[in-house]
């Protein structure tokens, strides 16, 4: 029995999850408990049960416990795993105090790297003198809040935030002290950046250039601060300048916008924005998460894995992964674009096989080569049996004239292509056939007398994953009617191609041809493709019938087509192949 947390170690506030394998036989439900939290009671299925989805709270490494349960209610064993919960990270309180009406407005904003979703509570400006405004905060955002007094230059005012009661806040905010600044001719504005920074990649920033509250334009503006390279550039027509910074090492940065040179009705040249903290993570580990196998897996068939490689919670495009274990032998496949890879196992024993997905080649912003997924245990059954299964033929069946008989042949309920099958009974020569692509075999008899014939579709040799050799299908009775002197039916050249005249209900489309002898004009025939009936056509002068069918895929590669019509009151039937058109 194994207790796994992904991830083991999460920030307090973040979502984890835990799952469990190797339940006892006997129980047939787990019921995961943590920190006071919901108890979670989830099926066992494969001896594996989850994942359960708990949020983090508090810090240190702490318990999550599952307890497994048989159908009358009784635990019939336990487990447990760890997870490590960090404090929540320190967040950022950035005060702007302006007087747009004469009163001075605060304008607050809150910054969190692990989001703001769970920031909700109160935000409280304390003013000259003790007197108190709050705000209400919702997700980390807080309206502009006017302070009801008009403060002058050089007064403070101080700013905290209280969390919401029974809330858990993903960040710690330290209050703040701000002091009203002297009004300026011109104004630079640096705005929080969005999202996590992470130390090693690049951080958009933005600034906002006034003068006496209108944008200025064409304005150089140069980024610095953290250790990071500084760069400048222009303002557009809005008064924004957007920059990219790269902080080569985690931990709080300080960072300024300076206007170095402008064109403005005001003096902006080396006025600086306040500064701005911000707090860069460092560089993401690599994660890989492969997924349980649906579905039963056979021992000697293929079984598809599917892994997920992430950086910092992003998918990893390209990389390259192995499957291996259990076994079978290890191959290498590459992500798609949302950081999936798909690979097949074979494995050769039935039994538990534990599987692991590694990467072995990543080119990302983390280091992902050798870095490996959690082990999954899979069980693996034995092989199943091989069946085969004989369909009834469509349309009249007359004594001496070929039948069609078609059987399909299936390995745990797959096709096996190449199979030999042998058609006999009813006193007719018995006829071998091979099964196609889609597992399916069609042969011809032809039954000498009128009466029951009872028929059977024998595998006689076949190379698949089953024991199929000698297996044969249930018998099916067959009603053969008397043939008559009234007339005959040929089938004459017909094939099939792919259908271009979109939209039709299928993929292909075939033009079926038969004659009747004598000739004769306004006999109705019936042709059948794979056992069905795909249409009817009456004859012309000569006898012949044409019809333009619709097919199926399965229909297209049954390779045949029988026609059947009652010629002067006499039922007769007659197949022929139905290849595909050249050129299609």
């Amino acid at each position: 029995m194994a207790v796994t947390i992904i991830p083991s170690t999460v920030a307090a506030c973040s979502n984890f999850t835990a799952l469990v394998t190797g339940a006892p036989t006997a129980a047939t439900s787990a019921v995961f408990n943590y920190d006071g939290a919901t108890p979670q009671t989830l099926p066992v299925v494969a001896g594996g049960a989850g994942p359960a989805t708990f949020t983090a709270v508090g810090s240190g490494v702490q318990l999550v416990s599952v307890s497994y349960v048989d159908a009358g209610g009784v635990v019939v064993g336990s487990d447990s795993g760890t997870v490590t919960v960090t404090a929540a990270p320190a967040g950022t309180i950035s005060t702007t105090l302006s007087a747009p009406g004469g009163t001075t407005t605060a304008t607050t904003t809150l910054t969190c790297s692990a989001g703001l979703t769970s920031v909700n509570g109160t935000l409280t400006y304390t003013l000259p003198g003790g007197t108190t405004v709050t705000a209400a905060v919702v997700n980390g955002v807080v309206a502009p809040t006017n302070l009801g007094v008009a403060l002058t230059a050089g007064q403070t005012v101080g700013v905290s935030f209280t969390s919401a009661a029974g809330s858990c806040v993903a960040c710690t905010f330290t209050p703040i002290t701000v002091t009203v600044p002297t009004t300026p001719s011109c104004l630079v504005l640096l705005l929080p950046p969005s999202g996590v920074v992470v130390a090693g990649q690049p951080t958009t920033l933005t600034a906002l250039v006034l003068c006496n509250g209108l944008p200025v334009s064409g304005a150089s503006v140069t980024f610095s601060g953290g250790g990071a390279t500084p760069v400048t550039v222009t303002t557009n027509a809005s008064g924004i300048a957007t920059g990219s910074l790269t902080f080569p090492t985690a931990g709080p940065a300080s960072v300024t916008a300076t206007v170095t040179a402008a064109n403005s009705v005001c003096s902006c040249t080396n006025v600086s924005s306040t500064p701005i903290t911000i707090n860069v993570t460092t560089q993401p580990t690599c994660s890989v998460v492969i997924q349980p196998v649906i579905g039963p897996v056979v021992a000697g068939q293929p079984t598809t894995l599917t892994a997920l490689v992430l950086c910092n919670g992003l998918p990893v495009s390209g990389a390259s992964v192995t499957f291996s274990g259990g076994g079978a032998t290890p191959v290498t496949v590459t992500t798609n674009a949302s950081g999936i890879a798909t690979g097949s196992l074979t494995f050769p024993t039935a039994g538990p096989a534990s599987v692991t997905a590694t990467v072995t080649a990543a080119n990302s912003a983390c280091s992902c080569t050798n870095v490996s997924s959690t082990p999954i245990t899979i069980n693996v059954t034995t092989q199943p049996s091989c069946l085969v299964f004989l369909l009834p033929p469509s349309g009249p069946v007359v004594a001496g004239q070929p039948t069609t008989l078609t059987a399909l042949v299936l390995c745990n309920g797959l096709p096996v292509s190449g199979a030999s099958v042998t058609f006999s009974g009813g006193g007719a020569t018995p006829v071998t056939a091979t099964t196609n692509a889609s597992g399916i075999a069609t042969g011809s008899l032809t039954f000498p007398t009128a009466g029951p014939a009872s028929v059977t579709a024998t595998v006689t040799a076949a190379n698949s994953a089953c024991s199929c050799a000698n297996v044969s299908s249930t018998p099916i009775t067959i009603n053969v009617t008397g043939g008559g002197t009234g007339g005959t039916i040929q089938v004459l050249p017909s094939c099939w191609q792919f259908n271009l005249q979109a939209p039709l209900p299928n993929p292909f489309t075939a033009t079926l041809r038969a004659r009747v002898s004598p000739a004769v004009a306004g006999v109705t025939v019936s042709f059948f493709v794979g056992g069905q009936l795909v249409g009817t056509a009456v004859t012309d002068a000569t006898g012949t019938a044409t019809l333009n069918a619709s097919l199926n895929l399965l229909q297209a590669l049954s390779g045949s087509f029988t026609a059947t019509a009652n010629v002067g009151g006499t039922p007769v039937q007659a197949t022929g192949p139905l290849p595909p058109c050249l050129p299609l």
